[in-house]
């Protein structure tokens, strides 16, 4: 792998560094017996899905970001991480509509934010299994392009935490209710908006319309 080619994995590992951070803390706070406060109740009552949600997070980012690598997508190893990140994918999608369902809403969130939760969820579900099915009939380009969708949409939370700073720089406290909902769907159009760029670029169009030749590799 040259330094040119581990830049975007490394830039993608970073931005999801803050939730998976987050995250591994979070699941040390339950493994420890935490003691209970309205910020943690609904976890601890029902640890499952939080858990699910983290550790298919963890891997999905890390493992993901070297889905684009061109070097390693010419190898076996880019469908063999493929059979990992597809189950992965689908639990981080799956065990975040189920906690928008289980979990009573935080004090700071509102139900506008429960809906996009569930929108973005689905659509996060809804594009690996695009792409699943597109790789199953052998349609490579479109199967780049649904798994970078959803991967945009599972890297949200890192766009978050960036999309959140200034408002508590400014104001000095969380928001809440639309203005944090508001903060959060930035996150994922924006996540959204680079993975379109990318897909348009001149060299991945170019290697799209090579991909949809009868002597691509499947990947």
């Amino acid at each position: 792998m040259t330094f040119r080619e581990w830049r975007l994995p490394a830039a993608l590992i970073l931005l999801g560094l803050i939730p998976m951070v987050a995250g591994a803390g979070r699941l040390t706070e339950l493994s420890t017996g935490p003691v209970v406060t309205p910020a943690n109740a609904r976890f601890v009552a029902d640890p499952l899905p939080v858990v699910l949600h983290v550790v298919g997070a963890v891997v999905y980012t890390i493992l993901g970001a070297f889905q684009f690598v061109p070097s390693l997508r010419r190898r076996r190893w880019h469908r063999r991480a493929g059979r990992v990140l597809v189950p992965c994918g689908l639990t981080v999608a799956f065990s975040g509509l189920w906690m928008a369902f289980a979990y009573d809403l935080p004090a700071h969130d509102n139900d506008v934010l429960a809906g996009l939760r569930l929108v973005f969820g689905s659509a996060m579900a809804v594009s690996i299994l695009l792409g699943l099915a597109a790789v199953l009939r052998r349609d490579i380009a479109q199967h780049r392009r649904w798994m970078v969708r959803g991967y945009a949409i599972g890297l949200g939370a890192g766009t978050q935490a960036f999309t959140h700073a200034p408002y508590l720089i400014a104001v000095g406290e969380q928001p809440d209710g639309n203005v944090r909902a508001g903060l959060v769907l930035a996150g994922w159009l924006i996540n959204l908006a680079v993975a379109e760029w990318y897909l348009r670029r001149p060299d991945h169009t170019t290697r799209s319309r090579r991909a949809r030749q009868p002597s691509a590799d499947a990947h």
